[in-house]
């Protein structure tokens, strides 16, 4: 099976992409984007699971309990700066209008129903900068292992064109806390212009995995174990969704030894033998 899964036309409910745990064979990681034409209604409810209720575009009304948020979301699209979202708790039925048109992607992974419904503003989220020369990238924590939730991490993560990320590359598949975190992700990716490519790879050190794959606007890639680097191409700024969940909730990732040397600037690889 592919680590790729593509964007479809809306279904019924407005649905155009659809992993879950079963789809994707593994535990923890659901993810979903729904587009909604104006006027339009989505309801949604996840037993056993939190989410996290990303506003990508548009403008949205969310109900969920006794709760009833009215408009959220200033974004004309995932580039024009930090999002609105909502945390949802496990088995809280919420309700999604939407008067123009509006994109939201819905995070989840297991919980057990903790925590309050709440909105994540924008002023809420933690901007930070990583990285140097072509490795800077800019990241946008929505929900980090600081924030309150039971199992989701969530962040956004903006790579300017000709630049590189989640790089050098690093792994979380080890559940061997306080050394690494086992944790499943997502990639959602977006790209300005839209037309734009960009690549990704997935890898394990004894390459069981080993998939390099050529992202279009609206894909997933979908990372179960292993490395995974991102390249964004000159003139193609590249925008990613990540949603990763494991049974510990900590982001502590190891990098591929064999890159690691690009962390220290005036450092150079070993010369090896050979042709």
């Amino acid at each position: 099976m592919s680590l790729r899964v593509r964007s479809k036309t809306p279904d019924a409910s407005g649905v155009v992409l659809d992993i879950t745990p079963e789809s994707a064979g593994w535990n923890y990681v659901g993810f979903r984007v729904v587009r909604l034409a104006p006027g339009r209604v989505y309801e949604g409810n996840e037993p056993g699971r939190e989410a996290c209720l990303v506003i990508l575009s548009g403008t949205i009304s969310v109900t969920g309990g006794k709760e009833h948020f009215v408009g959220l979301g200033a974004r004309a699209g995932v580039f024009d700066g930090p999002p609105t979202s909502v945390y949802v708790p496990a088995g809280t039925r919420y309700r999604i209008e939407t008067v123009g048109v509006a994109e939201i992607a819905i995070c989840t992974a297991p919980a057990t129903g903790k925590g309050q419904l709440r909105v994540i503003r924008p002023e809420d989220v933690g901007l930070e900068t990583r990285g140097q020369g072509t490795n800077t990238r800019f990241v946008r924590n929505i929900l980090d292992d600081k924030a309150e939730a039971e199992s989701l991490l969530v962040v956004e993560v903006i790579t300017p064109g000709g630049h590189w990320s989640s790089y050098p590359p690093h792994k979380h598949d080890r559940d061997a806390y306080p050394e690494e975190t086992f944790l499943e992700e997502t990639y959602y990716h977006r790209l300005s212009p839209r037309q734009g490519f960009a690549f990704q790879r997935v890898y394990t050190d004894d390459r069981s995995i080993d998939e390099t794959i050529s992202v279009e606007d609206g894909d997933v890639v979908m990372v179960p174990r292993g490395y995974h680097p991102v390249g964004a191409p000159h003139g193609y700024d590249l925008y990613y969704l990540n949603v990763m969940a494991g049974p510990r909730r900590s982001w502590v990732f190891a990098n591929d030894p064999a890159h690691e040397w690009i962390l220290r600037s005036s450092a150079k690889p070993a010369a090896t033998k050979g042709n």
